[in-house]
Order: structure tokens, then sequence, then C-alpha cells
């Protein structure tokens, strides 16, 4: 191949040429330094990745709480369970001195007589639950329990009940008047019983039937024997509505890492000697007996880890 000669060019140019071309790579490796892919400033380099604040954990459940107040209705403050249309606190599944209820109060708490309070009111529906909630707030329980919303679902016609997003609701808004109040206050929610239950075992008995006439939970315990579809359309309608309420109350205590739901109440097969020999719905001394126990072993299961 033949060589071309180029023209030779003056010294001082050549050396200017490559102090200029030297001096524009130099600004613009600096340039390119100092900037990211984006366009924009890069951040200085760091050897170590930079530190992300440390998830606080779940606040763990105790299963000794040295404190109780119980929230609720009828059945917390143990309705007919020792005389007639009366209440008997003393033996009250959450709070009762009765040793043969054997309470939460006296498995759980050591001096039950200073340190447990019931706030329960028969008749209370969820509506009243919030005042519950302010009355027991000012003692600051290790632990609430909540048994409420049979008599949301109990009303003289099924009309009347008390709608499941109401319900819920007003649940959620007692919840939350208690966390505001009690941030570390451990919550247990019993589920509604299955009054579909209670009326197939209280009908069993001649005289309930004759006391259910006074009033006592029409939209369920109405007609009794009434077998009609109609009438068990009636009595569906109402065990759907309690399904309802207990969906609502296990959604709503999901969602709060100190409380925990007790399905079992609802699953639990009361049979008629666990019932009120006055009027056969509420729970009896032993129904209040059994009341204790599902929800002891609820308070102190062992979280799973």
């Amino acid at each position: 191949m033949t060589q071309i000669d180029c023209p030779a060019r003056p010294r001082r140019r050549r050396a200017g040429v490559l102090s200029s071309l030297t001096a524009a790579t130099s600004a613009l490796l600096i340039a390119v330094a100092g900037c990211s892919s984006d366009g924009n400033s890069a951040a200085p380099h760091s050897s170590s990745p930079a530190k992300r604040p440390a998830a606080k954990p779940a606040p763990a459940w105790r299963t000794d709480p040295a404190s109780i107040a119980a929230l609720g209705d009828s059945i917390t403050v143990g309705f007919d369970a020792c005389t007639v249309l009366s209440d008997c606190p003393q033996v009250s599944w959450a709070t009762g001195t009765d040793p043969k209820v054997d309470s939460l109060a006296r498995r759980l708490v050591e001096n039950p007589a200073t340190h447990s309070w019931n706030h329960a009111r028969t008749g209370a529906l969820m509506s009243d639950l919030p005042d519950q909630v302010a009355e027991a707030a000012v003692r600051k329980p290790e632990l609430v329990t909540v048994l409420i919303g049979a008599n949301d679902a109990c009303r003289s016609e099924v009309r009347a009940m008390t709608p499941t997003a109401v319900f819920r609701a007003q649940f959620e808004a007692s919840m939350k008047k208690l966390r505001r109040a009690l941030p570390r206050t451990q919550v247990y929610v019993a589920a509604v019983p299955d009054l579909l239950r209670l009326w197939s075992e209280g009908r069993k008995n001649p005289l309930g039937k004759q006391v259910w006439k006074l009033g006592i939970c029409g939209s369920m315990l109405r007609d009794p024997d009434d077998l009609t579809k109609k009438a068990e359309h009636r009595r569906w309608q109402v065990r759907k509505r309690v399904m309802g309420y207990n969906a609502a109350l296990k959604d709503v205590c999901g969602k709060d890492a100190l409380c925990r739901f007790d399905g079992a109440v609802f699953d639990h097969r009361f049979t008629d000697r666990q019932l009120s020999t006055w009027d056969w719905f509420h729970p009896g001394t032993r129904g209040q007996q059994e009341l204790a126990a599902l929800a002891f072993r609820t308070i102190t299961r062992e979280e799973r880890r």
C-alpha cells in the first residue's frame, strides 16, 4: 500500500489543540461525575447502604392481666341466673365472685374484689357500648371483655333488628374510643350466642314457653311451636343477622393487635341444663360457668410464633 504523507503542521498549533482537547475532556469528565444518568445531581457515594428504621414489634398478648372490666348486656350481669327478672352479678362469667362459676376475675386476677369491674347493663344494645367504654376507661383495666349484640337481634319484629352495617360502625366507634383512652389494654370479644340454638333448647320446657309469651326476644321466640315455613324463615333471618354481627366483630377485632375474638361462644352447643330456670333463655349458673371457661381458654392461649 502506498503511504501518503500528510502535510506538516506547526508544533505550537498542535500543542494548542491537544491542550484544548485535554481541558475539554477534563471538564466533561467532571460534569459527568457530578450528574446522574437522569440529569439530576448524584448523591455522594456511600460504601454502606442507608439503614432503614426497624419495624416496631407487635405488642405481646399477656395471658395474666392484673385487672378486668366487663362490658355488655344482661348475660354479663347474670340476669335471671339467681332470681326472676333480676341481675345477679355475683355469678357473672366475667367478674362474678361465686366459686361455682369460677369467673375470669377469680381465675386471672389476684384481688378480684378490687381489680375487676362490671359495667354491663341489662337491655344494652351495641349503641350503648361507647358509654360503657368511657366508664371502664376511668379504671384503666389491663383487660376489657365485651359480650354484646343479642339485644340488637332480639327485637319485637325482624324488621326492628339493628342493620349489620350500623352494628359494625357502632362497634368500630367503640373500639376507637377504647384505643384512644386505653392504648395498651387487651380486649376479649365474645361472639353473639346462637339464638336459634337457645330457641331449640328452651322450647323443650313448657314453663319456659309460657315465660317467652311475656315478650322475650320476640323476633326469635314468638310462637315457639310454630314450625311452618314462614316461622322457620323468620328464625333463620334472625340467625343470619347474628352471624353478620359476628363477622363484623371478628373483622374489626382482627385489625387490632391486642384484641381476640372468640367464635366458640356462637358455636358452643348449649343445652337446656345451662339455661336459666326462670326464663329458659339467659344462661343460668352452669351457662355462666361455661362462658367463663370458653373465655379463659381464649385469653390464656399462647400466641403462635
